[in-house]
């Protein structure tokens, strides 16, 4: 049976971290405070030297019916309580990769990463929702070791748990990781051409085929055939799913 213990690696143990490097603490509190107001995406702070969560958002989606003090004060045991027992193994393996890699990058660089996956939470119902989860480091020990990191939780355009990859700040590049034969392999990143962006774009204010065609002043054809080469490239089977990923990959 898991434990919390074991979301926690000798490659990242922080023996101390003095009291006085946790005074701007509050600060970083109170912007993430203000930031969560504006968005529906839940976000919390891990300390991993309190080996606990530093900061946990009120916002809903994260929280599985539960306040967000209560999730706060669970810290770890929280994902212990409400990740789904199919979907536990698969996060520890996460966790324990994103570390890994991590070492293979120079402490300078490290905070430009971010880790990105999808998993299942056990909501009040009884039923899982699968949510899709980023997080980056947001401060370094003196050492270089990751001592806290943010992270961020919203609904997944994904159809089932997994979907590992990791991305770099300014780089098109990312990594996907092969739970298979626990490997990264990296890929170059999807670019989409401006007219790709416009139709996705226009697809999220919810206009119809005919309004896309009349504003970007091509065919209705020409529009079904963008989507579709859209579709094949995202590797999607819908405007829904390709506006999910384009978001989560920050393409637009």
């Amino acid at each position: 049976m898991a434990k919390k213990e074991d979301f926690f690696i000798q490659e990242n143990e922080i023996l101390f971290v003095p009291d006085e490097d946790y005074a701007p603490m509050e600060r970083y509190i109170q912007f993430l405070d203000a930031f969560s107001r504006t968005t529906y995406v839940s976000i919390y702070v891990i300390d991993y030297f309190r080996k606990n969560f530093l900061y946990v958002s009120e916002n809903p989606l994260f929280l599985c019916g539960m306040p967000a003090g209560k999730v706060r004060d669970m810290g770890y045991d929280f994902y212990l309580e409400r990740v789904t027992d199919a979907d536990l193994p698969l996060l520890l393996e996460i966790n324990r990769a994103g570390f890994l890699f991590s070492e293979s990058v120079p402490p300078v660089n490290r905070l430009e990463y971010t880790l990105v996956y999808d998993f299942h939470m056990k909501q009040p119902s009884g039923k899982a929702m699968l949510v899709h989860h980023e997080i980056t480091p947001l401060h370094l020990t003196r050492d270089g070791r990751i001592w806290l990191a943010l992270c961020s939780v919203s609904l997944s355009s994904q159809t089932k748990a997994g979907n590992i990859e990791i991305s770099r700040q300014g780089c098109n590049s990312r990594w996907r990781y092969h739970p298979e034969n626990k490997k990264w392999v990296k890929y170059a990143g999807v670019e989409l051409k401006d007219y790709e962006k416009e139709v996705l774009r226009l697809s999220a204010q919810g206009c119809t085929m005919n309004e896309i065609s009349e504003q970007i002043h091509k065919s209705v054809d020409t529009i079904k055939g963008y989507k579709r080469l859209l579709f094949e490239k995202l590797n999607v089977g819908n405007i829904t799913e390709a506006l999910g990923f384009a978001i989560h990959h920050r393409l637009i």
